[in-house]
């Protein structure tokens, strides 16, 4: 097969080459590149000569107009049999397409995603943030390569879904966690969907807590707005971090009183870092991924609380970027 790799990138040029540069270490080759520059002012088609030359490279430059609109962008102008998403901030092992092409021989689906990881050429911090968003502790390790706490939904840093799936489903839909609601729509058409743990991408997430925490704050709210268009998507693991978050505030407050409740919290953080400390070996990235940690449950929490709260309590309508107040149509 020839797969079609599509990464959107806004203003990344150093993120660019560093995935051009293990692109180009690949052990086999059978894909083409499509990069969309998404109105970035500052561009990477300049570093795209030196790897024309390596493999097949289609750059275009568009208008600012989000994630998922330039993904369907990318799609339309895609010739491969099956297409591959990557965030631009995320570096390929040099097996990953030799592994996937080993796993869609041994059994092939019209749809996967792989987990992601933490290079150990990665800064601290970044470790510990892959950390607090791939553990079992904070976010139930199905970001991470584990598929036992819900059904496998893949993620835009790593999927893949074939050409008979995009021309039977469609595209994404201009909403927050687009991808999990493309997934939802694969499976209810009958696809297979599959999790291949050995095609796993290294992600350099995002190490500013702030926008860390915009971002976490988004796919709490999310799961709400996935919930409200996919009746039934919403499961006990999704709901934790902001239970985790009310059961926090709770104890913090009920310590005044009893001093003693404050070991829980304690408690639980302790096992973040213990676990931690055991996967990365470093007092320091165990310590920072406490910190993720409290910023990753934070965020979601209130982002997912503020979606139940205003969607679902308040029945506020959904908005779209077009100002529109209604669900897209389902069909």
């Amino acid at each position: 097969m020839l797969y079609s790799i599509i990464v959107p990138v806004y203003n990344r040029p150093g993120e660019v080459k560093e995935l051009l540069d293990s692109l180009a270490a690949q052990t086999v080759k059978p894909f083409e590149l499509v990069i969309i520059e998404d109105g970035s002012k500052e561009r990477c088609d300049h570093l795209l000569g030196h790897y024309r030359s390596l493999f097949d490279i289609h750059y275009y430059y568009k208008d600012n107009s989000g994630r998922s609109d330039t993904r369907n962008y990318g799609m339309q102008r895609a010739n491969g049999d099956y297409l591959l998403f990557f965030d631009s901030d995320v570096i390929l092992p040099p097996f990953y397409f030799e592994r996937l092409e080993e796993a869609m021989k041994t059994d092939y689906c019209d749809c996967f995603g792989g987990p992601d990881a933490a290079d150990e050429s990665f800064s601290d911090m970044q470790k510990a943030v892959s950390h607090a968003m791939t553990s079992f502790w904070t976010t139930g390790g199905i970001r991470g390569g584990k598929a036992v706490m819900e059904k496998f939904c893949p993620r835009t840093f790593n999927m893949g879904l074939s050409k008979k799936v995009y021309d039977t489903v469609g595209d994404f839909k201009d909403m927050m966690g687009e991808d999990i609601d493309l997934s939802i729509r694969i499976r209810n058409a009958g696809f297979k969907i599959r999790l291949i743990r050995e095609v796993f991408v290294y992600h350099k997430r995002r190490i500013d807590m702030r926008r860390f925490f915009k971002q976490v704050n988004n796919f709490g709210q999310a799961r709400i707005w996935l919930q409200l268009i996919h009746p039934g998507s919403l499961k006990a693991v999704h709901t934790a971090p902001a239970l985790l978050l009310l059961l926090g505030v709770v104890l913090l407050a009920m310590a005044f009183f009893y001093p003693w409740l404050l070991l829980l919290p304690l408690a639980y953080l302790l096992l973040i870092f213990s676990d931690s400390l055991l996967k990365n070996r470093s007092l320091k990235v165990a310590f920072l991924s406490v910190v993720a940690a409290v910023v990753q449950i934070t965020g979601y929490g209130t982002g997912f609380l503020k979606a139940f709260w205003f969607k679902m309590i308040l029945r506020r309508p959904l908005e779209t970027k077009e100002g529109l107040t209604k669900l897209y149509n389902r069909g």
